[in-house]
C-alpha cells in the first residue's frame, strides 16, 4: 500500500490534523494504535458513522491497530447539537444501543491477525468515578475559556436553546476517553468528523498537560457534501441507516444507484475499498456513458455486500431488476418485494378493479383517460405483463404474495398496489 496520509488525501478524507507530517512520520515509524468513538444515542448507526468506520478500515488495512469505542458512558450525554438540547435516553436504552451499535461495527473492521481490532466501552472507566473525581482530577486541565471558543459550544452559547452544563461538559468525558486509551492501550490518535474536531483536540490537549511528553495526533474527516445541495445520507423517507429493519438492504442499494453523477467519483473515493485504477476507470465511464451508471451500480454492490452480505445484495439486484421487466417477480421473496416497493408511489385497495383506474389513482398517470390511451399505446404493464384491454381487471391470482400489483408505464415509471381485502 501507498503511503496511509497519502492514500487518505487522495481518497478526500483528510480536512483537519494536528499535524500532518508528525502523523505520517508516526504511520511510518508504526504500528500506531488509534481509536474512533461511536455514541448509541440512536439505535442504529448511520451513514456518516459508515464514513468513519471505513476510514478506520483502510488505517487498520495500512498495519494499525484500531480501538472502536461505543459510548456507553458519553451515549447517556450526547454531543451538543448545533441548536437545542438532545433528550437523554435511560441508562437501559442506552446499554441495549451499545450491543445494536457494536453489532454493526464488528463485521466491517478485522477482529484477528497482528493488528486485531478491539472493542470498548467508555462506560467501564466512568461507572465507578466520583464527581470530585471527576473535577479534581480531570476538570482541573481543562480552561473554560478554551471550552467556551470550541464551535459546538459556542454555536449553542449563542443560540436561543443556550448549552446546559451537562451537554458543555462532553467535551471532558471525550478528552478523558484519549487520556485512557492512551494509558491503556499505547493509543496515539483519534479520529472522527471534522464537526467534532473541538472534542477531538480537547483530547490531545488533555493528554499534553498530564503526559508532557507524549505525542499525540488528532485526524478530522471532511463533512460530505452533496451537489444537489442536499444533506448527505438522507432520503426523502428519512436517514439511510445501517439497521436493515431501519433502512432496508433494497433501499440501502438504490441510495447509491441514485447517486448523482457529479457526486459518484467523491463516493468512490470516500467508501469504496476498489484501487485507484479501478475508480479511475470507473470515473471515466461516468465521463463517457453516464446513462450506463456504472460507477453507482459499482458502489452499491460493493457497499450493500459490505454491509448487509452478499446474499441479501443478490435478492435485492434481483428485485431491482425484476421490477423493471428484467427478471421474474413471482420468484422475490415476500419481504423483499415489500421493501423495494415501499420506495416507490403505492397505494391501498381493498380490491383490484380497472386497471386504468388503478394507474390513474396511484399516480402514473394524470387521468383515468390518460391511462386508457397508455394502454392503448401499448404502455402499461401489470407484474410485467402488458396489457392490451382499457376494461382489464386484475385477478386475485396476479397477486404477488396474495397482496401485490407492480405496475410500470412505459419502461422506468413504477408504482405498486397493496389489495388489503384479498
Amino acid at each position: 500500500m501507498t503511503d496511509i496520509v497519502d492514500e487518505l488525501k487522495w481518497r478526500g478524507l483528510i480536512a483537519l490534523s494536528t499535524d500532518e507530517d508528525a502523523l505520517r512520520k508516526a504511520f511510518a515509524d508504526g504500528p500506531v494504535t488509534f481509536y474512533c468513538g461511536f455514541d448509541p444515542t440512536a439505535p442504529s448507526l448511520h451513514l456518516g458513522n459508515l464514513v468513519q468506520i471505513l476510514t478506520m478500515r483502510r488505517i487498520q488495512e495500512a498495519g494499525n491497530r484500531p480501538l472502536a469505542l461505543v459510548g456507553g458512558a458519553t451515549g447517556l450525554i450526547g454531543d451538543p447539537k448545533p441548536t437545542a438540547e438532545r433528550t437523554l435516553n435511560s441508562p437501559e436504552v442506552v446499554a441495549g444501543w451499545v450491543g445494536r451499535l457494536r453489532a454493526q461495527i464488528e463485521p466491517l473492521l478485522h477482529f484477528d491477525g497482528p493488528n486485531a481490532a478491539v472493542m470498548v466501552n467508555n462506560l467501564d472507566w466512568t461507572q465507578g468515578l466520583s464527581a470530585i473525581e471527576f473535577l479534581r482530577d480531570v476538570g482541573k486541565h481543562f480552561r473554560v475559556n478554551k471550552m467556551i471558543a470550541k464551535e459546538a459550544v459556542s454555536r449553542r452559547l449563542n443560540s436561543d436553546a443556550g448549552i446546559s452544563y451537562t451537554e458543555f461538559s462532553y467535551q471532558i468525558l471525550q478528552g478523558m476517553d484519549f487520556l485512557e486509551l492512551y494509558r491503556r492501550h499505547g493509543c496515539t490518535l483519534q479520529t472522527g468528523g471534522s464537526d467534532q474536531w473541538g472534542n477531538l483536540t480537547s483530547g490531545t490537549d488533555l493528554i499534553h498537560r498530564v503526559e508532557p511528553d507524549a505525542a499525540v495526533h488528532a485526524l478530522g474527516t471532511p463533512l460530505i457534501t452533496k451537489a444537489d445541495g442536499t444533506k448527505f445520507g438522507k432520503t426523502e423517507s428519512g436517514t439511510v441507516w445501517l439497521d436493515p429493519e431501519m433502512t432496508t438492504p433494497y433501499a440501502f442499494y438504490q441510495f447509491w444507484v441514485n447517486a448523482d453523477d457529479r457526486d459518484v467519483s467523491k463516493f468512490l473515493r470516500i467508501f469504496s475499498f476498489r484501487s485507484r485504477e479501478e475508480i479511475e476507470e470507473l470515473e471515466r465511464q461516468t465521463e463517457e456513458r453516464p446513462q450506463a451508471r456504472a460507477a453507482q451500480r459499482a458502489l452499491a454492490e460493493e457497499l450493500t455486500t459490505l454491509v448487509h452480505g452478499a446474499d441479501q445484495t443478490a435478492a435485492v439486484i434481483a428485485a431491482s431488476k425484476a421490477l423493471f421487466g428484467q427478471g421474474e417477480l413471482a420468484e422475490l421473496n415476500e419481504k423483499t418485494l415489500a421493501a423495494a416497493l415501499s420506495e416507490v408511489p403505492h397505494i391501498q385497495v381493498t380490491e383490484p378493479g380497472l386497471v386504468t383506474d388503478l394507474f390513474a389513482e396511484v399516480g402514473l398517470v394524470a387521468s383515468k383517460s390518460a391511462a386508457r390511451r397508455t394502454v392503448k399505446e401499448g404502455g402499461a404493464y401489470v407484474n410485467n405483463a402488458k396489457v392490451t384491454a382499457e376494461d382489464a381487471v386484475p385477478a386475485r391470482e396476479d397477486l404477488l404474495h396474495g397482496r401485490w400489483l407492480v405496475l410500470r408505464r412505459g419502461k422506468k415509471n413504477l408504482a405498486a398496489v397493496e389489495v388489503t381485502g384479498a
